[in-house]
């Protein structure tokens, strides 16, 4: 007995240590990481700053290729560098498209007139005085080439030869017989004789000072000490000033720094409130299995933005909104796998095995259940428009941080506690299950605990199927009156968000528009911030005066978006490709991984929730706009999780029930929507509460796109369970009475055929 006792105390003493262990090293983990979000990128909305998307065309009408687009993208760079900005991002976008942001420029109205204005080549003496310009070359004249010796040198093709050999001959004979070509040479800042050393660095707009030793009427080598990457970025620096391109501005967006801060508290502050609620909920409802999830999730959060770091990702509000809703779909993880060990527990087995068995269980569910969602996530990626592409980046990131640190991290954390076996009679406060509702197996005893075990919780879907397809109807009526609410992405136009705290009447604001002479589609109020929607493309000069009207006028923090018809085409025809292959592409993964009734009734479920969204966003009149589009394809993403949840249980069942008929089937998926019900409905909380909190607290920025998810979260709980499973068992019945496809059987061993007069 003594020995016992003492054997109690050193696994209590060892499950002690553990735990203190884990929450020190979870600490030490959290301070560690504190430089990491020092030095994250945050992107223009939430430190303010200058984002614009240029029309690049040939001046001289030729049409615009890769090559000439990576010319433009390099003299772009090296002008940015002069606007002094840390971390600019610079996008390639199609053949003739170039996106720049500038997060933390302290002039956009600079910026913008620096960017856009026409490359200039330039061939200089040592004194500064003007030579040539880009008109001696011809079209794309420099070239990668070798010299005499075969090392790496830039070829130039000369168009203008008597001009060129009348120069070259001049500075031949001058005693410092250099010509210095520049690119956008400025004659208050730049200057040989200060930036000579410098010529063909990044901080210099001088390229190249080449020795002329003779007249040349023909093309010329640039040779020196080049490595093949120098050489390659003096040919694209040379041909983007012979080449000029002409810039039109078809999309910018201007937001203030202190914009930008007031953003960025909010939704922290929001995203924050959101976790502490789900980690109240968790130890609420599993106890300690809960704590270690806790544990986990914090891991999550730290890995995630530690990786975005890694990669060089720029955090931008969409971003914190992938992250605070993956927080939510990454505990799913753990509430499958919870569930699971609950279920083994209940049917009689020890802790031990129940951890094992349920552990085992869930993983086929979660790697479903992520994989789809990871597949909706690269669709995002490839068809999405800036700021999607950073919720996607950040929702793929998440994806992959959940099977490690959700799925492998806590089932090896709890691994190590439920070996000690200290939890072994201590199952309510493992994973709050009571002893006395684990049956014994050896006594004989049945299962004490049916959750829902009288609830048909098919027969309600007759009224859930009839309530949407009233809000749809009632939603596609509205459309057709009204039209529906279409943000500038999706019609073209100019955002004026005006935040003061000064109060302001609607008849003031109309009388401010008349007054620039903009024509407005839309005004409304959030809090202190008032967002004016014009029909008008809003060109620089424009933005510049509307900008210091309110400014002026109110003292107010003012947000300038604008989109133009080019940008509105491509963005629509993205948003209606990214939403049908998402859509495809679920369809044969559910197909290969369960089958094809499987799949239908999951889209027909998801199509379902695309539907509502649309409808309820109608009904209330709200914005349709880029972000709204990254809500529905999160959704498909999120809600194939719950489907997939109730269809792997009723294919388990099925499995398990051996025969099935048109009598049982209903029963069958009775019986697996009980057993998966407190796991969805606990899931969509959790991912529910972090959406509710932004919406409450979080920027006005992303409010569209968190009611697009409340809208869908709760379909997609309730098209999961009563929609598609209802829709399967109707597509189900009718296989039911088809014969089954025989499976040709390839064996080594075959019966030998006698024939007379061979083997008899």
């Amino acid at each position: 007995m003594k020995k016992k006792k003492n054997k109690e105390k050193k696994v209590i003493r060892k499950v002690i240590i553990s735990t203190f262990i884990l929450v020190l090293l979870l600490v030490g983990i959290c301070f560690s990481f504190i430089p990491i979000f020092k030095n994250l990128n945050f992107g223009l909305d939430l430190q303010g700053g200058f984002e614009v998307l240029y029309k690049v065309d040939s001046i001289d009408g030729s049409k615009m290729n890769k090559e000439k687009l990576t010319a433009t993208y390099k003299t772009l760079s090296k002008r940015i560098d002069s606007l002094g900005v840390s971390e600019p991002e610079i996008i390639l976008e199609g053949n003739d498209k170039i996106r720049v942001k500038l997060a933390g420029v302290k002039n956009p109205d600079e910026a913008r007139k620096q960017l856009s204005t026409v490359a200039t080549l330039s061939f200089r003496d040592t004194e500064d005085n003007l030579l040539m310009t880009s008109d001696v070359l011809a079209a794309g004249g420099a070239k990668v080439s070798e010299d005499s010796s075969g090392n790496p040198a830039v070829l130039l093709t000369v168009k203008d030869k008597d001009k060129f050999y009348n120069v070259t001959n001049k500075i031949s004979k001058q005693q410092n017989n250099y010509i210095v070509i520049w690119l956008d040479y400025n004659e208050n800042e730049d200057s040989y004789s200060s930036e000579g050393q410098a010529c063909g660095t990044e901080e210099s707009n001088c390229l190249s000072s080449a020795t002329v030793s003779e007249g040349f009427a023909s093309n010329v080598i640039i040779q020196g000490n080049f490595t093949d990457d120098e050489v390659q970025n003096l040919v694209d620096l040379i041909n983007s000033g012979s080449l000029p391109s002409k810039l039109t501005e078809i999309s910018s967006k201007t937001v203030g720094a202190s914009f930008g801060d007031e953003t960025l508290s909010k939704t922290l502050i929001a995203g924050i409130i959101g976790i502490s609620l789900i980690v109240v909920i968790l130890l609420f409802v599993y106890h300690f299995a809960g704590f270690i999830s806790s544990v986990a999730m914090l891991l999550y959060t730290l890995l995630v933005f530690g990786l975005f770091w890694l990669v060089g990702g720029v955090l931008t509000l969409p971003g914190i909104a992938a992250v605070v809703l993956g927080i939510g779909m990454a505990v799913d993880a753990n509430v499958i796998t919870f569930s699971r060990i609950k279920d083994e527990l209940h049917k009689g087995k020890n802790l031990q095995h129940a951890f094992k068995e349920g552990s085992k269980s869930s993983l086929r569910t979660i790697l479903d259940s992520n994989i789809t969602t990871f597949l909706v996530a690269v669709i995002m990626f490839i068809f999405g428009e800036s700021s999607v592409k950073g919720f996607a980046t950040m929702l793929i990131i998440t994806i992959i941080v959940t099977m490690l640190t959700m799925v492998f991290i806590t089932r090896i954390l709890l691994g190590l506690f439920v070996k000690t076996g200290f939890f072994d009679d201590k199952t309510k406060l493992f994973i709050n299950v009571r002893k006395e509702n684990i049956p014994n197996i050896e006594k004989n005893e049945q299962v004490k605990i049916i959750p829902f075990k009288n609830v048909d919780f098919l027969k309600p879907s007759k009224f859930f199927i009839a309530f949407s397809i009233i809000i749809i109807l009632v939603g596609g009526i509205l459309i057709g009156v009204r039209g529906m609410n279409l943000g500038i992405d999706y019609k073209s136009g100019s955002d004026i968000t005006i935040a003061t705290n000064k109060k302001i009447s609607t008849k003031q604001i109309k009388q401010d528009i008349k007054d620039l002479d903009l024509k407005y589609s839309d005004i409304s109020r959030n809090d202190n911030e008032i967002i004016i929607k014009v029909d008008n493309v809003l060109g620089a000069n424009r933005i510049k005066k509307v900008n210091k009207y309110f400014e002026d006028k109110y003292n107010a923090k003012v947000n300038i978006g604008v989109v133009s018809n080019i940008v509105k085409q491509e963005l629509v025809k993205n948003a209606i490709l990214s939403v049908l292959l998402s859509m495809i592409g679920i369809i044969i993964y559910i197909s290969l991984r369960f089958k094809f009734s499987y799949a239908v009734a999951s889209v027909v479920a998801l199509v379902h929730d695309v539907l509502i969204i649309f409808a309820l966003f109608s009904i209330f009149n709200l914005e349709i706009s880029v972000m709204f589009i990254a809500a529905i394809l999160a959704i498909i993403g999120y809600s194939i999780n719950d489907t997939i949840v109730c269809f792997d249980r009723i294919r388990e069942n099925i499995k398990d029930a051996g025969k099935v008929t048109k009598d049982n089937l209903k029963d069958i998926c009775n019986q697996s929507i009980r057993e998966t019900f407190t796991r969805t409905i606990y899931t969509s909380i959790t991912t529910l509460l972090p959406v509710i909190a932004l919406i409450f607290l979080g920027s006005s920025g992303i409010l569209t796109f968190n009611l697009a998810m409340l809208f869908g979260l709760i379909s997609g709980t309730y098209s999961s369970l009563f929609i598609a499973t209802v829709l399967f068992i109707e597509l189900e019945k009718r296989n039911l009475g088809k014969p089954k496809k025989q499976k040709r059987i390839y064996t080594d061993e075959f019966d030998e055929k006698k024939i007379k007069g061979v083997n008899c």
